[in-house]
């Protein structure tokens, strides 16, 4: 066994099999809350975001698909707006997202980004997307970039949630769809259907274990740490408690 005299005591054991490995059944569908970066009214993010609850709907999964039309810019409105506290419900109730955003200036559009930023890290001690799965879309005007995914991915970490290894980069969107807003069947098609399918697995895989998963070595720390200053707290109150009843 390794010597690690930084380490505390009690705050790191190594990770255990059985913990991974038989989690307590979730007998609901996976549930999934759909998020797009477009207002308008022939969003191609939209359609996508709908082809894709289409997809989640038929692999089993409860999906919500947000509107973000009547969102305010953050901190715009206070936290307890109703769309607001729409979208934070809304991600408390999931085990996992999907993202899609169009491509603007080279990333995300701040339509998208502004649903993210009132997403906070934490509300009290809940905290609304750690350890949901993530899958990221995009949409492009023209030829294939993969500029929007690759900050999907950031913001995803940043969120602390687990971003599957897939995801989908449609180029040209405009010529994608059909007249009734339905995806044409194509390669970028088919990697749609690719990426679906593997969010509901790894949602499946993840949920039951996510506060396993994203326990933090540092945070127990913290709680050690603090549990040790209560106690030597409690011994001096003891203390002085005593010498004034002497």
């Amino acid at each position: 066994m390794q010597q690690l005299p930084n380490v505390v005591p009690g705050a790191l054991s190594p990770p255990a099999a059985e913990k991974l490995s038989a989690p307590n059944a979730s007998p609901h569908r996976p549930r999934i809350l759909i998020l797009y970066g477009s207002l308008r009214p022939q969003s191609f993010s939209r359609k996508l975001a709908l082809e894709a609850q289409r997809l989640l709907e038929h692999l089993g999964a409860e999906t919500r698909l947000f509107d973000p039309h009547d969102l305010p810019m953050l901190d715009s409105v206070p936290a307890s707006h109703p769309k607001v506290q729409e979208l934070r419900q809304a991600s408390l109730w999931s085990e996992g997202h999907v993202w899609v955003s169009p491509e603007r200036h080279g990333t995300l559009t701040a339509v998208f980004k502004n649903q993210i930023d009132w997403l906070p890290l934490e509300e009290g001690s809940v905290r609304p997307t750690q350890g949901r799965t993530l899958a990221v879309m995009q949409v492009c005007g023209g030829s294939q970039s993969f500029n929007v995914v690759n900050a999907l991915r950031v913001l995803g970490r940043w969120m602390r949630m687990v971003t599957i290894p897939n995801q989908s980069s449609v180029a040209k969107a405009w010529q994608e769809f059909d007249d009734e807003g339905r995806m044409k069947p194509s390669a970028y098609y088919d990697r749609v259907v690719d990426v679906m399918e593997e969010l509901v697995k790894f949602t499946l895989l993840v949920r039951g274990r996510s506060d396993y998963l994203v326990d933090r070595y540092s945070e127990r720390k913290g709680a050690v740490e603090a549990d040790a200053l209560a106690a030597a707290a409690g011994v001096v109150e003891a203390t002085l408690n005593e010498k004034e009843s002497a």
